[in-house]
This record gives C-alpha cells, sequence and structure tokens, in this order.
C-alpha cells in the first residue's frame, strides 16, 4: 500500500478514536451555582452524602435521607411534571428536588444559581434552623423564604451549617397531616404552602419566622389562629389534620 495512503488512514482512525472518546467522556459537574466543576470533587463528596454503586448519592446530611442522581448526569428527557424556571438568562428544569439545565442532547442534573426564586418547595425538603433562621435544604441546596417575592430563593450554605441548632418552641406547627384523596407528595407540598401562605396572610403568624413575626403579647393568640386557619384550608383540600 502507498505510504501517503497509509498515513490518511492512520490519520483518519486517529481522529475517529478521538471523536469517539470525547462523546464518551462524562459530562462536567456543576457545583452549587450551576458552574461546571471537574469530576473528582464537589457536592457529592460532601459530609453526609455518599455516592452508591449506582451513581445516586444518598444525601444525608441533617438526617434529609433521600437519593439523587449524581451531579453532572445527563438525562434524554425531563421527567413528568418538571417545572421550568429562567434565571440569568439561562434555563433550568425543577423536579422532585432535583435541578436540570440543558447539555447537549440531553439535561444534566445541576446546582441551580444562588438568587432563583421557587414558588414551593421540594416535598421531601428538610427544615434546618441555622442562627436562628429556617432554611428549607434538599440535594445540597439551601433555600430561604423572601417575602417580597412570595417565594423560597437559592441560597449559599449558611455559615455554622454543619452546627445546627434546634428549632424554638413556636416554630412547630403542631398539625399532622394526612392526604385523604391519594394527593402525590409533590400536590401535598403545594397545598400545604398555598395553605400557609393563605393562613399567614389571614392571621399574621409565620411559624417560619423567630417568633411568629409578632408581638410578643400578640404570639399565643396569633399562634392558635394560624393553626386554626391551617387546619380549615387543609380540611377543605381533601386532608385529615389533626
Amino acid at each position: 500500500m502507498d505510504n501517503r495512503i497509509k498515513h490518511r488512514l492512520f490519520a483518519l482512525s486517529a481522529a475517529i478514536v478521538l471523536g469517539m472518546s470525547a462523546v464518551a467522556a462524562p459530562p462536567a459537574r456543576a457545583d452549587d451555582h450551576g458552574r461546571r466543576e471537574p469530576h473528582g470533587r464537589g457536592p457529592a463528596a460532601r459530609p453526609g452524602r455518599i455516592v452508591d454503586g449506582r451513581g445516586y448519592v444518598l444525601d444525608n446530611r441533617y438526617n434529609h435521607g433521600h437519593y439523587y442522581p449524581r451531579p453532572g448526569t445527563v438525562r434524554r428527557v425531563l421527567p413528568d411534571g418538571y417545572r421550568p424556571y429562567y434565571h440569568g438568562g439561562s434555563r433550568y428544569y425543577f423536579h422532585g428536588g432535583i435541578w436540570f439545565a440543558p447539555s447537549g442532547l440531553g439535561f444534566a442534573v445541576v446546582r441551580p444559581p444562588v438568587g432563583l426564586v421557587i414558588s414551593v418547595l421540594p416535598a421531601y425538603y428538610t427544615t434546618v434552623w441555622i442562627g436562628g433562621f429556617p432554611y428549607y435544604y434538599a440535594d445540597d441546596v439551601y433555600y430561604r423564604w423572601r417575602p417580597a417575592d412570595n417565594g423560597y430563593v437559592v441560597v449559599d450554605p449558611p455559615a455554622g451549617a454543619d452546627q445546627p441548632s434546634a428549632p424554638p418552641a413556636d416554630a412547630r406547627d403542631d398539625l399532622i397531616i394526612y392526604p385523604k384523596n391519594g394527593q402525590n407528595a409533590d400536590q401535598q407540598a403545594a397545598d400545604r404552602y398555598e395553605c400557609h401562605r393563605w393562613s399567614k396572610a389571614q392571621t399574621g403568624f409565620d411559624p417560619t419566622e423567630a417568633g411568629g413575626g409578632v408581638p410578643a403579647a400578640e404570639h399565643d393568640r396569633s399562634r392558635g389562629d394560624y393553626l386554626r386557619a391551617m387546619t380549615a384550608c387543609l380540611s377543605a383540600r381533601g386532608y385529615e389534620v389533626k
């Protein structure tokens, strides 16, 4: 075979191998702000987050106890029931506490950017009190209630995140709620949020704020009014409340 032909075939073979390697290379992982970072470090390796043999992460920080796909995992299609969000000119999709962003021919699991506001928390969030304030945690993401936006904003991990405090007594709502009509977890979270928003507007009491956000002299009365309003709202939506 002519040497020139051999060189051309060799070059073509090398190009094919390199192209296959690029396709097979694992996607970059996203850090807390939706940016990309190399493999081998990041949220999956943080305390309380354990990668299992299937590539899922058991997030047991604060006894959260839920599995999530590893950051950087790419799916061809989004799960049913996702919610779209836009922030900083970029698109994000939210479902079951998991965030996705467009990536090549699919959607990569990412960390949402700080400042993104959502209307409903993931169904299986964990409330963590840090520095006297409640944070809502799921899949290594912290959320705070922002009244001005009437929603929950993604925030940086707060200082002292490794040493949460016990919730104050007035933070408990003392309600045990059972779905009577087969409402799924997402629907339960949405209903509870809507009832909380309505009850807070009716009574001025907010259990997510220290002291309920009312003067100390009005605390007990306002808290009782809030619990009664929550009970009425949730009962009307098909829940048994005790």
